[in-house]
């Protein structure tokens, strides 16, 4: 008889269109606190109910199938609501569960959430393998749990907070929980037959945009596993997982120069096939000009940078410490070194008008990336920027907090304008991308025709890329077919 888990990890079952547009990403939070959790010997199962789609009442069938003891939900702003509802679903299903709720969002809107909500039991705040462990010692134990720092919950009626938990000082004696993960359901949906695993090689970022929860989340503070270390991991996953595709958590990989260069040396000589995607900062990659070349042998093909505007008021507004001329040579440089290039353009800020708005979508199309995206200002309930624009929120429905639906109202004019500049932000960006597809590289056009299909079929621009039609010059058929390259 299987042995039902002690701890079921869950996350909520949310989508947008965003993120799942171009595969399945593991809860890699989840599985670092798993593995805190099973070294220290307790039972533990992944429960990835957003990258199966399951609704409510399937979560609801498979907590009552499996009984567990605890439950453990990570949710960001925009899936908080439906983390919420898993919590009053195990509630109903399992006399005496114990509900624990963690990551950015209950981190910091712990007593929001415990004066209104019963459902939850505890918010782990903050980093949370050890904070994890401790709480589930102290449960078993009948303990006061206001002995374990990192913790947040109620007492005698009250909401209280232990203090802060000190950061683990040394990211090298953390493991996620690999085993956990049913590898089949991971894949990046450009490599038809990948199997995709989300790793980091650091935690934090020491710069101080204001609408960014991660600097706060990790107090402006950066860590990072050693060279060695990290790419021993890669070399394991692919190995034993077949991990031919990893997504780089990290906010910034590249900050320590020259442990990056040592991990894309260590890359190059270990030649082990994997596909590497990246976030980075603007500033590093013009840092590395010369390096590029090492970053595409080492495996790096693709590199999102945060542009975020083309205003310098705004990049100032938002604390990004750069010149808007930055991100566009930065773009350039990544062109230039065959590797796909992806930003954002954030819209939407008070003080937008449609002329602005405009000029970001020409300016969008002269910097040239692969990829663009055109996303609603969103402020964090928790972060700096949500001061400034707090007089303009005009939605509170923290499910639309999502980076897709437009949340600050603009002076000048209505949200349904914004969202229709954001539309038309994606329509003439790719239509121009789209002219001068046969200008790319051969692989980098077989990704484009396949980046097509994906934001046709599986993005939350479905209905405004379906018009688009396929690929000006190029074949209608092939367009439509899944293509690797990326």
């Amino acid at each position: 008889m299987k042995r039902r888990p002690e701890i079921l990890l869950i996350t909520p079952p949310y989508h947008s269109g965003v993120v799942e547009s171009a595969g399945s990403w593991l809860p890699l939070g989840l599985l670092y606190v798993g593995g805190a959790l099973q070294k220290a010997g307790f039972g533990v199962a992944l429960y990835d109910a957003m990258t199966r789609y399951h609704t409510l009442e399937e979560v609801r069938e498979t907590l009552r199938r499996e009984q567990p003891g605890a439950v453990f939900v990570s949710c960001i702003t925009a899936t908080v609501l439906d983390g919420l509802e898993v919590c009053r679903v195990a509630r109903e299903e399992i006399p005496g569960v114990l509900t624990v709720l963690g990551n950015t969002h209950p981190s910091f809107m712990f007593e929001e959430i415990l004066r209104q909500h019963p459902e939850v039991d505890v918010i782990v705040r903050g980093e949370g393998e050890e904070t994890a462990v401790e709480l589930m010692q102290a449960w078993e134990a009948d303990a006061d749990l206001g002995r374990v720092r990192g913790l947040a919950f109620r007492q005698e009626g009250r909401v209280g907070a232990t203090p802060a938990r000190r950061f683990i000082p040394d990211l090298d004696t953390v493991e996620p929980a690999w085993n956990l993960v049913p590898w089949g359901e991971y894949s990046y949906r450009p490599k038809p037959g990948s199997i995709l695993a989300v790793v980091s090689s650091s935690r934090g970022c020491r710069s101080h945009c204001s609408f960014c929860s991660q600097r706060l989340f990790w107090q402006e503070s950066w860590r990072a596993v050693s060279a060695v270390k990290f790419v021993d991991e890669l070399q394991m996953l692919r190995e034993r997982y077949g991990v031919n595709v990893v997504m780089l958590a990290d906010e910034i990989p590249s900050l320590d120069n020259e442990r990056w260069k040592r991990i894309l040396d260590l890359l190059i000589e270990r030649n082990l096939g994997t596909t590497l995607l990246l976030e980075t900062r603007v500033d590093d990659i013009l840092r590395d000009a010369e390096l590029l070349p090492t970053y595409r042998r080492a495996g790096v093909e693709h590199i999102y940078v945060g542009v975020e505007s083309v205003n310098q008021a705004t990049l100032d507004l938002f604390k990004k410490e750069a010149q808007t001329d930055h991100g566009r040579r930065a773009i350039e440089l990544i062109n230039r070194h065959d590797i796909i290039s992806e930003t954002s353009f954030v819209m939407g800020m008070p003080d937008e008008t449609e002329e602005s708005m405009e000029r970001t979508i020409e300016l969008a199309k002269f910097y040239d990336p692969d990829m663009a995206f055109f996303l609603a200002i969103t402020p964090w309930p928790y972060a700096d920027l949500y001061r400034e624009v707090r007089d303009h929120i005009a939605v509170t429905d923290y499910r639309k907090y999502n980076l897709v639906e437009p949340i600050v109202k603009p002076r000048a004019m209505s949200l349904d304008t914004v969202r229709h500049y954001l539309t038309k932000g994606f329509r003439d960006f790719y239509v121009g991308k789209m002219k001068r597809m046969q200008s790319m590289p051969g692989w980098k056009q077989e990704f484009m025709k396949s980046l097509m299909k994906l934001l046709r079929e599986h993005s939350y621009l479905r209905d405004q890329m379906s018009e688009l039609g396929h690929p000006a010059g190029a074949d209608a058929q092939a367009a439509t077919q899944p293509v690797g390259g990326k």
